[in-house]
């Protein structure tokens, strides 16, 4: 007979030991099938490592893609936190870049500093306000959040195509359906070789911290994802609380949206998000909603996202390939979670019968 048993807790060094042998055996099974479509597994892992980290190029790129993924991350796990299943990350970054494409595309002539800091805060709204709908219909007639914010995606981008084949459309490009592209003015600056979007996420991982680990609000927040009858005898203002933190969890996908749309695109496209809202809701998940962790684990998963495109260049595999390499790691990865939260207790059925026996004896 098998048994399922939830774990009371479980020490730091066990989780580390149960994630460690979940990608162990992701790289084992994934080898297995390396061999099969004739591949030498050893020549992919080595790729992968060199497709993003083997040179300042390579580096870069990750860093890049790392970007968005961290922001939108911490987004995601402030609302996971209160237990608020936010999963549109996708349409709250194109929200928050729209917002910001407003501003960048009729004042393109003002000032940088200004005209940069009025599109973040445009995107703050815009992110937010995109997050707040779901929340303001959660707590007034108690929807289901994973239902409404998963619409809203379609609703954000389906909205963008109307523009890009509508009103904002450019004039010059010569009857081709896009926005026009940002002036020198609405684009972020460079340091070290990477867009300022690298200093901004490290800035908000710190913020986050600090907001949930030594704030009143913040602590409200994680109360009332623990037991929302512990919140109402604390004194917490639930509608209000939930409707701070879910709009603090839009802006922050806001301003993913505001880096992508100024420093990558420097327009605004449906694909300015680039799948991150989705892929941020693992990230999150993977890291225990803690701020810090969710750096290592964004590079990692960026890591992984450049080097399977690296891949596919160098043995010319098709795309389909590359990201069945990602899902074998990430199956192994996050089927680690049950075992970090479970155990498994395997009982013959004469044992099962001698325990019945010994609680009727105890009973008699």
């Amino acid at each position: 007979m098998i048994q399922i048993v939830k774990k009371a807790d479980i020490s730091k060094l066990d989780n580390f030991k149960i994630r460690s042998i979940s990608i162990l055996l992701s790289l084992v099974v994934l080898a297995m099938f390396l061999l099969v479509i004739k591949l030498n597994p050893i020549d992919i892992y080595a790729t992968i490592i060199k497709g993003s980290f083997g040179s300042s190029y390579s580096i870069t790129q990750t860093i890049l893609r790392a970007i968005p993924l961290i922001i939108t991350s911490l987004g995601i796990s402030i609302a996971f936190k209160m237990q608020f299943w936010n999963i549109g990350g996708e349409g709250q970054i194109v929200m928050g870049a729209f917002a910001a494409t407003y501003f960048a595309l009729k004042y393109p002539d003002m000032d940088k500093l200004p005209l940069l800091l009025i599109m973040f805060c445009a995107g703050v709204v815009g992110g937010g306000l995109w997050a707040l709908i779901a929340a303001v219909l959660k707590g007034q007639w108690n929807t289901n959040e994973t239902i409404v914010t998963l619409m809203l995606n379609y609703i954000a981008l389906k909205f963008i195509t109307y523009l890009q084949y509508g009103p904002w459309k450019d004039k010059e490009a010569m009857g081709f359906p896009k926005i026009p592209n940002f002036s020198p003015n609405a684009t972020l600056p460079d340091v070290f070789g990477v867009h300022i979007g690298w200093i901004i996420a490290i800035i908000l991982v710190i913020i986050v911290y600090i907001f949930m680990k030594y704030t009143k609000k913040g602590y409200e927040i994680s109360v009332l994802g623990e037991s929302e009858k512990t919140a109402i005898y604390a004194g917490i203002n639930i509608k209000k609380t939930m409707y701070i933190a879910i709009f603090l969890s839009g802006a922050l996908c806001g301003i993913a949206g505001v880096i992508q749309a100024s420093a990558v695109s420097r327009t605004l496209t449906v694909d300015v998000a680039g799948g991150a809202g989705f892929t941020a809701i693992i990230i999150a998940w993977l890291s225990a909603l803690s701020a810090p962790i969710i750096v290592v684990v964004s590079i990692l998963f960026a890591a992984l996202l450049e080097g399977a495109s690296f891949i596919q260049t160098v043995f010319g595999i098709p795309q389909a390939v590359a990201q069945l390499i990602q899902a074998i790691i990430l199956f192994f990865v996050l089927g680690s979670e049950f075992f970090t939260k479970y155990k498994i207790n395997f009982k013959s059925e004469s044992t099962r019968s001698k325990n019945i026996q010994k609680e009727g004896n105890r009973n008699g």
